[in-house]
Order: C-alpha cells, then sequence, then structure tokens
C-alpha cells in the first residue's frame, strides 16, 4: 500500500491525462444559448459580480479542490493561491486529511494562506474522515492552518471503494457532517468528487446545516479510472490471482468508469429544492469553458468551479499561462453575455437556453 502522499502525488499526476476523464457527457451539449441581435449593451456593460457565502467576488470562478500533501503540492498551492490573491478568486485545497496525520505535511496547505492574505480560501476533509466524529483539536488544525474561510468536505465513496487503499464503511457520514456543522467556526461546503450530488442526497445535507453544495457531476475527471489506472501500474506481484480472475477484475474495474449522475442531471435536480430552501449551488464536473459556465448558471448554479484544467495549465505553462487562460475564460463569458443580452450575471437564467437543436 502507497503512503498517502505518495497516492496524492499519483492523483495529480493521473488526472493531467485524457484517459483519466469520463467518455460520458456533462449535459450541456443538450443546451444552446439564445442569440440576441438586439442586445442593447456592450462588452464593457458586462458584470459578473457575484456572492458565495457572504463574500462578493468578481468573477464567479471557484479553484476547485486538488492539491496538497506532497512535496510538488507545495508549489502548484503557492502559484493557484498567488493567482487567486490577483484575481479574487475563491480557492479549496485538497484533502488536509494528510496533514492531520503527519504535520510535516502542514507548509503543502499553510503556503496557500501566505501567498493570499485577503483570498476566499476553504479547508478540505472527506466525508468518510468524520464518521465518529472529527476531535476538536484536529478541526482547529485544519482551520488555523490556512485561516479558512470555510470547510468543504468531499464525498467520495465511488473512488474510495476502487482505491486499493480505499474506506468502505460509510454509515455515520452525514452525522458527522451535521456534528461539523454545528463544532466549526465557519460554514460548511459539500462537494462530491465527480460522480454527482442530486437533490435527495442535497435534501439530507441541508437538512444538517450545510450551506453550499457543489454537485461535481459526471463529464470531468472520473476518478474511478484514475484508482483504476493506479491499480493496473502496480507491480506483477501485487496482481494476485489466476490471469482468468484478473481479466475479470479489470473488467469489473471499468464497468465503475462511467458512473454517476452527469452535471447537468444534477443541476436540474437540485432545481425544484432551490424553490424550497435558501442555499447557494456550485457547478463542477467537467466545466472546460466559458459556455459551460453561462449554461451552468442558466441551471441555477450561482458559481462554478473548476480542478483539473487549472493544474494542467500551471504544469504546462506555469502561472503566466494560467493568467492568460483566465483571461480568455473572462473574456469568451463577456462575448457570451453580450451577445445574450445580459448586463449581469446574477440574471441569467432559463430563458436564456433551449434545448439544443441543428
Amino acid at each position: 500500500m502507497s503512503s498517502i502522499s505518495t497516492r496524492k502525488k499519483d492523483h495529480i499526476d493521473l488526472t493531467l491525462s485524457e484517459s483519466s476523464q469520463y467518455k460520458r457527457p456533462t449535459g450541456f451539449q443538450l443546451y444552446q444559448l439564445k442569440h440576441n441581435a438586439l442586445p442593447e449593451c456592450g462588452l464593457e456593460d458586462i458584470s459578473f459580480r457575484s456572492h458565495l457565502l457572504g463574500s462578493e467576488f468578481e468573477f464567479p470562478l471557484f479553484i476547485s479542490s486538488m492539491t496538497g500533501g506532497h512535496g510538488e503540492a507545495t508549489n502548484l498551492n503557492a502559484e493557484i493561491a498567488t493567482f487567486c490573491e490577483h484575481f479574487n478568486i475563491p480557492f479549496g485545497v485538497g484533502s488536509q486529511r494528510v496533514m492531520l496525520e503527519d504535520s510535516t505535511h502542514e507548509k503543502s496547505f499553510s503556503i496557500v494562506r501566505k501567498k493570499a492574505p485577503n483570498a476566499f480560501i476553504a479547508a478540505n476533509i472527506g466525508g468518510a474522515q468524520l464518521i465518529g466524529g472529527m476531535p476538536s483539536n484536529r478541526l482547529l488544525s485544519m482551520i488555523s492552518s490556512i485561516q479558512a474561510n470555510a470547510v468543504i468536505v468531499h464525498l467520495n465513496p465511488l473512488q474510495e471503494l476502487i482505491q486499493p487503499e480505499g474506506d468502505t464503511q460509510f454509515d455515520g457520514v452525514l452525522k458527522g457532517i451535521e456534528q461539523l456543522v454545528n463544532e466549526s467556526s465557519v460554514p460548511l461546503i459539500v462537494k462530491e468528487t465527480g460522480a454527482g450530488i442530486d437533490a435527495a442526497v442535497a435534501k439530507r445535507l441541508l437538512n444538517v446545516g450545510v450551506k453550499v453544495i457543489d454537485v461535481a457531476g459526471v463529464g470531468g475527471t472520473s476518478w474511478s479510472r484514475v484508482e483504476a489506472a493506479r491499480i493496473t501500474s502496480r507491480p506483477d506481484t501485487d496482481k494476485v490471482g489466476s490471469t482468468l480472475t484478473r481479466t475479470y477484475e479489470l473488467e469489473m474495474q471499468e464497468r465503475f468508469n462511467e458512473w454517476g449522475n452527469s452535471t447537468v442531471y444534477c443541476l436540474k435536480s437540485l432545481q425544484e429544492l432551490a424553490w424550497e430552501r435558501e442555499f447557494e449551488i456550485i457547478a463542477s464536473g467537467g466545466i472546460r469553458n466559458a459556455q459551460d459556465m453561462i449554461k451552468a448558471r442558466c441551471l441555477g448554479a450561482h458559481f462554478v468551479a473548476v480542478a483539473q484544467p487549472v493544474v494542467r495549465v500551471l504544469k504546462e505553462e506555469g502561472l503566466t499561462g494560467l493568467e492568460k487562460w483566465f483571461n480568455l475564460w473572462r473574456k469568451e463569458a463577456t462575448m457570451i453575455m453580450t451577445l445574450l443580452g445580459v448586463r449581469e450575471w446574477r440574471l441569467l437564467s432559463e430563458e436564456h437556453i433551449t434545448p439544443h437543436s441543428s
């Protein structure tokens, strides 16, 4: 079994490969944005001002949780934090479990606050680690190490079940989340890791006091594929069993590669719940361009989140490349809003999309 630190580095490396991505689409391709030939506004009139958990941002893009807990992550987190500070973009660090179990990894997380003293930064812990409750000293350490503005709890039962080192017991996760809500000094965001949160699950989370749901649906990184790739790269000595049973094992893993609820299905599922409850929705899971972002808002999202594209650009082109990528994304989004004739992000709605036609 690999250490958590090694596993985190493997995850980063594997998610950058196209083979780690879902083949199933997000669902955004089913919709097209309505062109407005008389927009009555220009690029300079467009405002993306938005709010999340009471904080105001100039652009509704959240850099989602992925990095932390190994040597290379320190530099990645430092660069992401620098970027987020400059553009006033919220940022969630990767799972802090490794830091809680080995304090030598704390620097890979604490660096973000040093580089981004004013940014909105969220701590992160897995739902399975909350079973039985989180000790108060661990909660304090997790929040204080980055002076967190919120705590993200990530739900990843699919990944855990595929992962050789993964947890296989999930009874008590909801109770652990409820305890964390009551004991945390900052609000909670709950997200999936790519298999999606629908209204049934969201309602249970809202009932225990969660304030923000990140749907994180199918369409982006498939953590089943990531874990399967780790398994197939193991030394032959770890591959126990006959050729026949080994073949079945690989085929079984493949049957879970496309498991989950699409991002659009999750957003539409939460629409009715949003009429009943007051909460905020983050759309993530395969959002790869500004058109996806605008469509997500039309389907009810207050914010959108991305992770893999950010890490990929940073690894290949550095911080300068990330800034160029963001400016292009923002330019495209501004052009789309102009072509829709919508001056403000908050005014986007289902009126501005239609089922796709040829």
